[in-house]
C-alpha cells in the first residue's frame, strides 16, 4: 500500500523519471547493464513493480535514457574543459579534453559502457535525444583537432579527428578494463598529441 502511494505521489510530482534513473544508476555501479531489470529498478526506488513500465515503456527505453544521460554529463564535462582552456596552447588543451574524456570513463564506467553499447545506441541510428549529444562531442572533438592542424585541408582535419577520437576512446576503454590506470594514460596523450 505505502510503496503504490509513493509511486502515485511520484507521478503526481513529475520525479518519478529522475527516481527511476537514479535507482538503475546505483544499480549500474555494481552489475552493469547487461542484466539490469525494470523490477529491480522499481525495488531500488521504492515504487511499485509496475511503474517504470508506465514511466518509460520497456528495458530498453529506460537504458536509452541512460545513455543520454551519460553522453549529455561526458559532453558537459569536455566543454567545461573546453572552456577552460580557451587561449591556451592547442596542444596542451588537446591533452586536457582527451584526459577528461578518459577521467569520466575511469569515474564512471558503467554509464560509459552504456553509451557506447551497440546495442543500446545503435550506430547511425541514435535516438531523437542521443543525436544532437553525439554531434556535439565530434563538433568539439573537430574543433580541437582542427587547432593542432591549422590551414591543413577539411578532409585531413576529418581523418585526423577520427584518428585522435579513436586514440582516446581506446585509452579511456583499456582504462575502463583495468589494462592500464588512469595515470598512465595522460603521459600517452601528451606523447600522441604534444609530438613537433
Amino acid at each position: 500500500m505505502l510503496l503504490v502511494s509513493r509511486s502515485t505521489t511520484a507521478y503526481h510530482h513529475g520525479n518519478l523519471g529522475p527516481a527511476l534513473e537514479d535507482a538503475a544508476l546505483e544499480l549500474m555501479r555494481t552489475q552493469g547493464h547487461a542484466t539490469l531489470s525494470l523490477r529491480e529498478v522499481a525495488r531500488r526506488a521504492g515504487v511499485s513493480h509496475n511503474a517504470p513500465y508506465h514511466h518509460f515503456g520497456d528495458r530498453t527505453a529506460l537504458l536509452k535514457r541512460l545513455s543520454e544521460r551519460g553522453m549529455a554529463e561526458l559532453l558537459d564535462a569536455m566543454r567545461e574543459e573546453r572552456q577552460a582552456t580557451a587561449g591556451r596552447d592547442p596542444q596542451e588543451a588537446a591533452v586536457r579534453i582527451g584526459s577528461t574524456y578518459v577521467h569520466y570513463a575511469a569515474q564512471h564506467p558503467e554509464r560509459f559502457r552504456l553509451i557506447y553499447d551497440p546495442e543500446v545506441c545503435v550506430p547511425g541510428s541514435p535516438s531523437e535525444a542521443m543525436a544532437p549529444l553525439i554531434g556535439g562531442v565530434e563538433a568539439l572533438l573537430a574543433e580541437t583537432t582542427a587547432s593542432l592542424a591549422p590551414g591543413a585541408e577539411p578532409r585531413v582535419i576529418a581523418a585526423l579527428t577520427t584518428a585522435v577520437w579513436a586514440a582516446v576512446h581506446g585509452l579511456a576503454e583499456l582504462v575502463v578494463a583495468g589494462h592500464i590506470s588512469e595515470a598512465a594514460a595522460r603521459p600517452a596523450l601528451e606523447a600522441l598529441l604534444t609530438r613537433p
